[in-house]
């Protein structure tokens, strides 16, 4: 009885230890998913933004990404996203997906 209760008072502050690291981390790593996530979500957004201001100006959207690139000034990362823009008709939104690359 003497040898377990010294066993542990000698292990638990390392299990304590052990979890509040694993508790960090998996604090940081939740952390991080989240910031891209809102990183993608931003891209997106910007990309719909500069969508609606083509309608807005012109009456139509724009026909493709490099449109919106060379007259509205829209700045792409794309080593860091994956940009899918699929044109449908000039009156309707075009589909527009954000992937980051892996």
């Amino acid at each position: 009885m003497r040898i377990l209760k010294q066993v542990l008072k000698a292990v638990l502050p390392l299990l304590l230890v052990v979890a509040v690291l694993y508790g960090f981390s998996t604090a940081v790593d939740d952390l991080s998913a989240g910031q891209a996530d809102e990183q993608l979500r931003q891209v997106e957004e910007a990309v719909r933004r500069a969508c609606v201001a083509c309608y807005a100006s012109e009456g139509v959207y724009p026909p493709d990404l490099q449109y919106l690139r060379d007259r509205y000034g829209l700045q792409l990362d794309e080593s860091q996203y994956v940009i899918h823009y699929m044109a449908i008709a000039q009156n309707l939104m075009p589909d527009i997906t954000v992937l980051p690359v892996v």
